[in-house]
Parts: structure tokens; C-alpha cells; sequence
């Protein structure tokens, strides 16, 4: 899956005109980077969700012929449900017993994507998320590579899971993640909600694993993060 529903606020004035997935980086869409990137990993079914200039997401990808790839839209036009809300509304299109890999539109990586799927399936995970050495302010906390908590380190608000958040070690979130089946099933969370608040609900009775990345991961997110990507070595993305 691709979260592509954004609004992109922080990404304007390149989002006054087009949604956040169609903003081009030397030449190429944020979209069509992301869908050549699950094409490596060789996904089954690709589901993107849009709301915002939902259309012309749309008529992109039949542009492009869907890339030759079974790809789903997950329609938010009608309400923008957040990270954890687009899972749930497309639960019912991902591919039954299988699990699902999930991509951030404006994260550009180096991540080995082969690498996480290898791990997570050699694990037999229940859910495996992509983290980073912490830098920025909001932090999930790991205790021997299982999910114990979040803190915003300005504010000093924290989630605990158990007492394991205590001592725990603290990453940054990349925005790339695998859910299980049984993760899909088990949604607790209703409506608007963000996945960050499902996985530390339902760490506190599955263990929720890390993938630790020391390359680059870079959150789009902004014009002048746009311009600082256009300066990377691309055969190395």
C-alpha cells in the first residue's frame, strides 16, 4: 500500500495545483518513485489511497497503464481518515492471508526493501516497522527490538506500552512498515486515527518489531526538503 491522501500542506505552493503524490522530483513523480520501488519487491497488488485532487491521481495511473501492476485505489474523497483509517478502509482490498508493505508517497530511501520483507518473513512477524537513529522530536522506544512506547521530546507527552518504555532506546519512525494478517484482523481503532496509536495499542498484546535503516530517509514533506533530494546521486536511491 501507498499512502498517497495527503494534502500536502507543508509542501506548499507545489500543492496548490496537484496532490502531494504528483509532485515530480528530477523529472519523475513521487508516486511512480514509490511504485517502482514496490515493483522491486515484486507486491502482488499495489493499494493507493487518494482524496486530495483524487482525479488526477487517477487519470496518472491510467496514463501510465497502472505501471502493469494490479493496481487498487482506496477512495478518501469523502473523508480524509488518517495513516491508521486508510489501512482499515482498505483492509478489504488487500490480497487475503497476506501480508502488506507499506510506503510513505514522500519518503525517498535507500532502504533495501528485500532486506525488511526477508526479515519480517523470517521472523514471522507480527508487524515490522522501519526505524532510524533518533534526530527529530518524536521518538518510538524499542526495548530489545519490541515497540514499549512514543514520546514527543519538546513537549515531554508520552504512550506507554508497559514498563518496558523505561530504558528503552529511542528511533525515529521512516514511514515504511509490514503488517501481518493477524495485525489486519486485530484493528482495534474506529474511523480517523493514526497507525502510530494502533501499533501501541496493540503492542501491549503483540510484539510490534523494529527494522533498523543507518542510510538515508529523507521525509519529503516539504519544498525545501524537494530541493535538498535534487541534489542526490539518484543511481544510489
Amino acid at each position: 500500500m501507498i499512502f498517497a491522501a495527503g494534502l500536502g500542506t507543508r509542501l506548499r505552493p507545489l500543492t496548490n495545483d496537484r496532490p502531494k503524490a504528483l509532485v515530480e522530483l528530477k523529472g519523475k513523480t513521487l508516486l511512480e518513485r514509490v511504485i517502482e520501488r514496490m515493483r522491486e519487491v515484486q507486491v502482488e497488488r499495489l493499494v493507493i489511497n487518494i482524496h486530495h485532487f483524487a482525479d488526477q491521481v487517477e487519470h496518472f495511473l491510467k496514463e501510465k497503464g497502472d505501471f502493469g501492476m494490479d493496481i487498487v485505489l482506496s477512495d478518501e474523497r469523502d473523508e480524509l481518515l488518517d495513516t491508521g483509517g486508510g489501512v482499515l478502509k482498505a483492509r478489504e482490498l488487500f490480497i487475503p492471508g497476506k501480508p502488506v508493505l507499506i510506503h510513505n508517497v514522500d519518503i525517498l530511501t535507500d532502504l533495501d526493501l528485500k532486506a525488511l520483507v526477508r526479515q519480517h518473513e523470517s521472523r514471522e512477524a507480527y508487524a515490522t516497522l522501519v526505524v532510524q537513529q533518533a534526530v527529530a522530536d518524536r521518538v518510538l522506544k524499542f526495548n530489545h527490538g519490541v515497540l514499549k512506547g512514543w514520546e514527543n521530546k519538546r513537549t515531554g507527552e508520552q504512550k506507554i506500552v508497559d514498563e518496558g518504555f523505561y530504558g528503552a532506546t529511542e528511533f525515529n519512525y521512516c514511514g515504511i512498515q509490514i503488517l501481518s494478517p493477524e495485525y489486519l484482523k486485530h484493528i482495534i481503532h474506529q474511523g480517523v486515527f493514526s497507525i502510530i496509536d494502533e501499533h501501541l495499542a496493540q503492542a501491549r498484546e503483540h510484539p510490534i518489531e523494529l527494522f533498523r535503516h543507518d542510510g538515508r530517509c529523507l521525509d519529503l514533506g516539504t519544498p525545501e526538503a524537494i530541493k535538498e533530494a535534487s541534489n542526490f546521486r539518484f543511481s544510489d536511491l
